[in-house]
C-alpha cells in the first residue's frame, strides 16, 4: 500500500483501486479488507457514485410491498390509507417512502369523507362475510329433503305463488308464475313427484316489451331443459312510464309461466291439501278469539 497509515496520502490512487475492485464485483467489506480502509467515511468517498454489484442486493419478502407503497405514495395516498391497503406498519411505510415528496393535504372535509367511506366499505365487507356464513350454515341444516318434505313445500309454494280459483270466477287451473330459477326448479320437481307427465306442461314467458324476448326464451328453456320452440306465445307486458322499474338490465329475463293442462282435478287436490295443512296448524296452535296467533 502506498498510503500512510490513517491518513490515506494517495487518495486518488486509492480511489482508482477501489473503483476497479467495485466494478470487478467485490462488496464493500471485501474492498475494505483488500485496501485496509477501515474508516467508513473514507470508504464512502472512495466508492462514491459506484453502484453495488447485483449479487449484494438481497431481495426480501417485503420488496413487493415496498414498491407498491411507493406507487401509492406517489399517487397522493396518506400513511393511514396505505396501511389499510397493504396491512403493513406505518414505521415501515415511513422508511420506504421517506425520500418521496409529501402529498398535498386534502381539505379536512375531504379527508373525513374518505375515512368514513373506507370505514363503511370495511363494515360492508364484514357484514357480507357474516351474511355468507349464516346462509351456508342454514343451507347445511336442511340436509337431504324427503319426498314428504318436497310434497309439503310444493303445496305451500303453489298456494303462495300459483293461480287460485275464485267464487266469482271459476278457473280451476294449475298455473304458476315466477322469476326465480330455484323456485321454478322446486315447483317442477314437485309436479314430477305428483306424477304430472312432462307432456301436460305448457310454458310461456311473461316479460316487459323493452326486454330481449328471444334471449329470455333461450334462458328459461335452458333452466328447465326443454326446446325454446315448444314455448307458447310470449305475454308482453306494457311499461308504465310513470313507474320506476328495478327489474331491468342484462339480468332481467321476465317470468316463466307453467300451466298444467287438464288440471282441474289436480287444482282441487292442491286446495284440499292446503286446507288440511291449515287445519293441522290450528290443532297445534289454535287461533285466539282476536284472530292473532
Amino acid at each position: 500500500m502506498t498510503h500512510a497509515h490513517g491518513k490515506y496520502a494517495d487518495f486518488e490512487g486509492l480511489r482508482e483501486q477501489a473503483i476497479a475492485l467495485r466494478r470487478a464485483g467485490l462488496s464493500r467489506r471485501q474492498i475494505r479488507d483488500r485496501l485496509h480502509v477501515y474508516n467508513n467515511d473514507i470508504l464512502n468517498r472512495l466508492l462514491e457514485g459506484e453502484p453495488p454489484p447485483d449479487w449484494t442486493k438481497r431481495p426480501t419478502a417485503k420488496d413487493d410491498l415496498r414498491e407498491r407503497a411507493r406507487e401509492l405514495r406517489l399517487q397522493g395516498w396518506t400513511y393511514d390509507r396505505i396501511q389499510l391497503e397493504l396491512g403493513c406498519s406505518k414505521s415501515s411505510i415511513s422508511l420506504w417512502v421517506r425520500d418521496l415528496p409529501k402529498p398535498e393535504r386534502r381539505a379536512p372535509s375531504e379527508q373525513a369523507k374518505l375515512a368514513s367511506r373506507m370505514r363503511w366499505e370495511h363494515e360492508l365487507a364484514v357484514r357480507d362475510e357474516e351474511r355468507q356464513r349464516t346462509k351456508a350454515a342454514a343451507s347445511h341444516e336442511i340436509g337431504v329433503m324427503t319426498e314428504r318434505d318436497l310434497f309439503m313445500a310444493g303445496v305451500a309454494l303453489y298456494w303462495a305463488e300459483g293461480a287460485k280459483d275464485k267464487t266469482y270466477a271459476r278457473r280451476e287451473n294449475v298455473m304458476f308464475v315466477n322469476s326465480d330459477t330455484g323456485v321454478i326448479r322446486m315447483y317442477l320437481a314437485w309436479l314430477n313427484l305428483l306424477g304430472v307427465s312432462p307432456e301436460r306442461l305448457q310454458y310461456r314467458v311473461m316479460i316487459h316489451m323493452t326486454a330481449d324476448i328471444e334471449d329470455a326464451k333461450r334462458y328459461w328453456a335452458d333452466v328447465i331443459g326443454v326446446d325454446a320452440s315448444t314455448f307458447q306465445k310470449t305475454t308482453i307486458k306494457k311499461h308504465n312510464p310513470k313507474t320506476i322499474r328495478k327489474n331491468v338490465g342484462e339480468g332481467y329475463r321476465g317470468c316463466l309461466v307453467i300451466r298444467v293442462s287438464q288440471g282441474a282435478e289436480l287444482y282441487r287436490r292442491i286446495e284440499g291439501w292446503w286446507s288440511g295443512m291449515v287445519h293441522s296448524v290450528d290443532r297445534i296452535m289454535p287461533p285466539s278469539s282476536s284472530g292473532k296467533v
